[in-house]
């Protein structure tokens, strides 16, 4: 055994004991390097337009956590949180913001729904099936636009001061964004659902031998995901107060990456939402990072596929050896 095979055994024994601190480190190289490059960037307001940004990015990508702990992955929940924020807008003049809002959520959970349905009965690739879903979705977007144009549109004040407004200098986002966090955590750690997602990822066959109803499992993981895509979508239009027919669609490609920086397997049956937090974290400093480098929004997505790409290969390579 070479003395290279020995340390990346050693490295990937450590990564998968203490999948966060990698991720904490790199987290403050980058805001080391944003300080070195702009002393005094970080500041105590600084850290909360950080967070404010990294939140609604969090919240997607929760979406692809869990659909990834399956081998799975969700391509059509930017549409869905998109789609219920446009809905909610135009809904509010005409039926007012709490109706408006259950009525936002809607389409976003049938999208769910269908994405499962597909999934687990008809037996499409969750790429597949929730990138055909995310492309309808789009097109009844557009056709239901054409119907609204003269009602126009409303982001209410509550949505607003949840998405722009701080508290003691922190965002009024996290009021949202904890509780969610916390239940998503406890839900993949202490619950028998959480620990189905784990089982089907690692192997599906042998899940189904066992006794597990897959189809109900697949069904109710992705209705969870596009019910979180939707009030993503909510408290995005409220932070960026202006509902567009793309308005969360740039948030997809980072939320992917956000996963798999965090250590969750596009394979299946590994990681977890802890770490998805701290790679939306990176993606935000690091896009900050990129500001000031100026780098224009094309190099910036072809940063993003390089940093999928990169990880993912790490990852294997790194977890391969260590057994």
């Amino acid at each position: 055994m070479t003395s290279e095979t020995t340390m990346f055994k050693s490295v990937g024994r450590f990564i998968g004991n203490n999948p966060l601190v990698p991720l904490l480190i790199l987290l403050l190289v980058l805001v080391g390097v944003l300080e070195f490059m702009r002393p005094g960037i970080v500041n105590e307001r600084w850290i909360g337009n950080t967070i404010k940004f990294a939140i609604p990015l969090a919240m997607l990508a929760a979406c692809q956590t869990l659909t990834m702990l399956t081998g799975g992955i969700d391509l059509s929940a930017a549409v869905a949180a998109t789609i219920s924020a446009f809905v909610m807008a135009t809904q509010v003049p005409i039926v007012g913001v709490p109706l408006a809002i259950c009525i936002g959520l809607i389409p976003a959970i049938m999208i769910g729904m269908v994405n499962g349905f597909g999934v687990a009965v008809c037996r499409v690739h969750p790429l597949i099936m929730t990138l055909g879903t995310g492309l309808i979705a789009t097109g009844c977007l557009q056709v239901y636009q054409r119907f609204v144009i003269a009602s126009g549109s409303v982001i209410p004040d509550g949505l607003a001061w949840l998405g722009t407004g701080r508290t003691w200098g922190l965002p009024n986002a996290l009021i949202l964004f904890v509780p969610i966090a916390i239940l998503i955590i406890w839900a993949q750690r202490r619950t028998g659902f959480g620990r189905l997602l784990y089982a089907l990822g690692s192997n599906e066959t042998a899940s189904r031998i066992s006794g597990v109803r897959s189809w109900q499992v697949f069904l109710a993981l992705y209705m969870l995901s596009g019910l979180i895509a939707g009030v993503t979508g909510l408290l995005y239009v409220g932070l960026i107060k202006a509902p567009s027919l793309s308005l969360v669609n740039p948030l997809l490609l980072p939320s992917v990456a956000a996963a798999v920086i965090g250590g969750t397997s596009i394979f299946g049956g590994r990681g977890g939402y802890s770490g998805t937090i701290l790679g939306a974290l990176i993606l935000t400093v690091l896009g900050t990072l990129l500001t000031l480098l100026q780098m224009p929004e094309g190099l910036r997505r072809i940063l993003f596929g390089l940093i999928i790409l990169t990880v993912t290969t790490t990852y294997i390579r790194l977890t391969e050896q260590s057994r």
